[in-house]
């Protein structure tokens, strides 16, 4: 599978995202044919072999001319969406673009589709972000002329690599936020900004490594709209790695690492046996008559413990006292541990990790000498190892025909 791995370990930005797509291999001169599609001016896309740390990469340059004067966010982090609600600004002072009007671009150039519905998924993020953050309208959400521009650029220039590339699957690790502040249209915002923390909402993060923006709007967005599965740790072949620049100059290096993998994968024989991860609650109790234990059993089989056992033991001062255990799948594991507490004398229990080797059973109906009854069988994998009719037909029979269980089994079965 044609894994492509996004690893922020300083973060993202449309131009960083950009410079390490083409150090991985998507053409330049394509990218630029592309990106003149939109039927925009203004702008040049160039990219300059650059190193941070001592490792060699690629730096995206959006060079919008004489409009640089007008950036009204940090200069060392040019990528941040200078986004903003229409209400903010007034039309004299800014010629924005609304996400209205950006949408309408994106749709009507004459890129391809592929790239079409990758630029507007990460745009939509975007101006969904804003408008929340902002509490406009999403069709009303603006960008400033040269924020609009550049992030044109970004995206789609990002979403064109993405679609050159055609990735089976996209992940991505931890991603870092960094840390301190941020100035932009609206002034000093806390980082990570009010729309790259809506941006990330539910994806693995990490902030304090850097004490500047690390992770920009547009490089959430990418983020958000594009990977698939986001990995803590894995097994691959490293194929292909690209990196991107970033502006600063830092003690630690300002990159962005994009790599082609291959996912390693195992072929092992299939086990006969099936394994699973429970947990097992134990509690030693010593003051509880055999009438409140048998109940306490009852209501731990009600709340879905899988099994429920009692052992006697011997506990402090040489009393007699009864451990039980509870094997559970996790999804009960509340409701188990609200019963232990409610239905039994014990202050507080052991939890523990487990796993269990089972054989495969299935359940079937035979008809014998005294009519039909359930019948279990377990399997070794494929091959039938043992099987038992149920103990409740069996004891009916029984009761029924003077019989002992062990005879109604070998009748039922010859």
């Amino acid at each position: 599978m044609k894994t492509l791995h996004f690893d922020c370990f300083a973060g993202i930005s449309g131009d960083m995202a950009l410079g390490a797509l083409v150090d991985l291999g998507v053409d330049p001169d394509m990218l630029r044919q592309e990106l003149g599609k939109l039927g925009l001016d203004g702008w040049k896309l160039e990219f300059h072999q650059d190193e941070r740390g001592g490792i060699r990469g690629t730096h995206a340059v959006v060079d919008l001319g004489e409009r640089h004067d007008h950036i009204a966010c940090d200069d060392e982090q040019q990528d941040h969406a200078d986004v903003h609600g229409n209400h903010h600004h007034t039309h004299e002072a800014h010629h924005g673009a609304s996400w209205k009007d950006i949408r309408a671009l994106i749709k009507e150039a004459g890129i391809s589709a592929g790239a079409k519905t990758r630029a507007l998924a990460i745009f939509t993020r975007i101006a969904e972000a804003e408008a929340q953050v902002h509490q406009v309208p999403v069709d009303e959400v603006g960008f400033h002329e040269v924020g609009a521009l550049d992030s044109i650029i970004d995206i789609v220039g990002t979403a064109l690599c993405l679609d050159y590339l055609q990735p089976d699957r996209i992940t991505c690790g931890e991603i870092e936020l960094g840390g301190g502040t941020v100035r932009c249209a609206h002034g000093v915002l806390p980082v990570p900004a009010p729309a790259t923390l809506s941006l990330l909402r539910g994806l693995p993060v990490k902030t304090g490594g850097f004490n500047k923006e690390m992770t920009t709007p547009t490089g959430a967005a990418i983020l958000a709209a594009s990977v698939d599965t986001f990995i803590s740790a894995g097994s691959f072949t490293e194929i292909k790695t690209g990196y991107g620049i970033g502006t600063r100059r830092m003690e630690r290096p300002n990159l962005l690492r994009v790599s082609w993998r291959e996912v390693a994968t195992f072929k092992t024989e299939a086990q006969p046996w099936q394994t699973e991860s429970l947990a097992l609650l134990e509690a030693n109790i010593d003051d509880m008559t055999g009438e409140a234990l048998g109940f306490l059993m009852e209501r731990l089989f009600d709340a879905g413990a899988l099994d429920v056992t009692f052992t006697p033991c011997v506990m402090k001062k040489s009393r007699p006292g009864t451990t039980v255990s509870v094997l559970a799948t996790p999804e009960t594991l509340d409701p188990l541990r609200r019963t232990m507490f409610e239905h039994s004398s014990t202050i507080g229990f052991r939890e523990f990790p487990v796993q269990r080797h089972s054989l495969k059973r299935e359940e079937s109906r035979i008809s014998g000498a005294f009519g039909e009854v359930r019948q279990k069988m377990v399997f070794y994998g494929a091959t039938p190892l043992r099987s038992k009719i149920e103990y409740e037909d069996r004891a009916r029979i029984a009761r029924e025909q003077g019989l002992s269980l062990e005879a109604v089994e070998q009748l039922m079965k010859g």
